[in-house]
């Protein structure tokens, strides 16, 4: 009989796994919802210190108490840091681990870094160095939740009993790193992703794809995934589907990745035939400059992200990003491409400022027309446009997107940052805006673009909407060309006009 031990996220106790608890018993097996000290009401803190060590502690209790049977462990948002710890100490009674809907966390990093609201995470930051540990968090009112994570899915009455019954959550528990001895490595592992919180068997693939050292284990024959269409408390919105996974992952199935020895998408050859300029690199910039006379018009193609630091070869030197430079110059433009650093969700503000110094260096170059320039960004990039359309400098002709994240993703953190195209369009004034959109958009982004075309209907934007029916995230290399090619075509057009009018 396998046995099913869960530890919840922060805030929230044993009680969230009721129902999924119940589908488990069901089907046949067990399933143990872990009382964390100082958070669950039945497992009062013996001392003000209470650290992640503490729960680590509870969740071994958990698994000897398990007897010999297979043990599944499963850990949810926060819960996956005392769910690791335990596996560490108890590698040889662990079958699995499931990480629910929550990132991977290493050694020495403590369960802080994965908070996602990144203005609390700064806070806590500072006081972890000023060495304040002790006290509490205080949870989340009603209408703060979303601030942890998507509520897509929970019902009223479930976010009321969320809300009625959350707990504050030990501070030492945040802040306390994570301490693994790397013996439970060989523990087969299952992601169960919640695709209306952000993340997707899709998304994983690509990071995968970009070369991140940390998710290279990801793509071995132990490591399998689910995906759920829910927000990000599974366990409330949809306790049947995950009650199902669990099981299924138990039985060790599920989707797995694609090696990292075969060639990634974004390293395919781009779908149009273009001139084969050389480049011309001047520091962070490429260049492709077209043989003709006179200052001309330039556009800089800002690649999307995150991509993690150090991934070989650069975004500029990627097929996608030289096919669109090369595009541009044979359209007579001055193609451009950079690198910028956005290598985690929390460094929009440092990419924002590279984006914004590549480009004065290009207006900078005697062979750019400076008051010509368009920009184009991509996929993740696309919160990068919010500070060109609040405040339009008037040289900037144009803003082009192809398959954008035009709203932060609810498990980003961003909520309330500046980098928020969706509501920054009402300031974009007259300035034309080329969006390509892709038919078959992950949901999750799609919401933000729809989001984002109602918010410039609604203010009268110069929006010109490019579809590709067919297309999917990234459809340059992953769609057929002769489904792509069309809106290239128009977009490149669009854009030179845009700059020679």
């Amino acid at each position: 009989m396998t046995v099913f031990i869960m530890v919840a996220g922060v805030f929230t106790g044993a009680h969230v796994w009721q129902e999924t608890a119940a589908r488990l018993a069901a089907a046949g097996s067990e399933a143990h919802a872990v009382p964390l000290t100082g958070v669950d009401a039945g497992r009062p803190a013996a001392s003000a210190r209470i650290g992640l060590e503490t729960h680590i502690a509870d969740v071994v209790a958990a698994i000897d108490a398990a007897l010999d049977r297979e043990i599944v462990l499963v850990g949810h948002d926060y819960g996956i840091h005392p769910v690791l710890g335990a596996a560490d100490r108890r590698p040889q009674r662990v079958a699995r681990v499931v990480y629910l809907d929550c990132g991977m966390p290493q050694n020495g990093v403590p369960a802080l870094a994965t908070v996602p609201d990144q203005a609390l995470r700064a806070q806590l930051a500072e006081r972890s160095q000023r060495g304040d540990c002790e006290g509490e968090l205080a949870p989340p009112s009603r209408d703060e939740w979303q601030r942890w994570g998507s509520t897509a899915g929970v019902s009223e009455a479930a976010l009321d009993r969320l809300t009625a019954l959350a707990a504050p959550q030990p501070l030492g528990t945040l802040l306390q790193p994570l301490r693994l001895t790397g013996s439970a490595v060989a523990v087969p592992t299952t992601g169960v992703l919640c695709t209306r919180n952000g993340v997707s068997v899709d998304l994983v693939q690509r990071l995968v794809d970009f070369g991140d050292p940390t998710l290279a284990a990801l793509t071995g024959p132990q490591a399998t995934f689910f995906e759920l269409p829910t927000g990000h408390w599974p366990m409330l919105s949809c306790p049947a589907g995950l009650a199902d996974a669990l099981l299924r992952a138990a039985a060790g199935e599920g989707h797995r990745l694609r090696p990292t020895g075969a060639q990634p998408a974004h390293l395919r050859p781009f779908p149009m035939d273009v001139p084969e300029l050389p480049r011309e690199r001047r520091g962070p910039t490429d260049l492709y400059v077209p043989d003709a006379e006179g200052p001309r018009p330039a556009v800089v193609f800002v690649h999307g992200g995150p991509v993690p630091a150090g991934s070989r070869p650069a975004p500029r030197d990627w097929p996608t990003l030289v096919g669109y430079a090369r595009l541009a110059a044979a359209e007579g433009m001055i193609g451009v491409t950079l690198d910028h650093r956005l290598h985690d969700i929390a460094d929009y503000e440092r990419a924002a400022a590279d984006v914004t110094a590549a480009v004065e260096l290009v207006r900078a170059d005697p062979r750019v027309d400076a008051d010509r320039v368009a920009l184009w960004f991509f996929s993740g990039s696309g919160l990068l446009t919010a500070d060109w359309l609040t405040k339009p400098p008037l040289w900037l002709r144009c803003l082009a997107a192809s398959y954008p994240i035009l709203a932060p993703l609810p498990n980003w953190g961003l909520t309330g940052s500046r980098f928020h195209p969706a509501r920054a369009i009402t300031h974009a004034g007259t300035l034309p805006i080329v969006l390509l959109r892709a038919g078959r958009e992950a949901p999750q982004i799609a919401a933000t673009v729809e989001a984002f075309t109602t918010a410039a209907e609604n203010c009268g934007a110069d929006l010109e909407l490019i579809d590709v029916p067919n297309g999917h995230h990234g459809f340059e290399t992953l769609d057929a060309p002769e489904e792509t090619r069309p809106a290239l075509h128009h977009a490149i057009r669009s854009v030179a006009t845009h700059l020679t009018s």
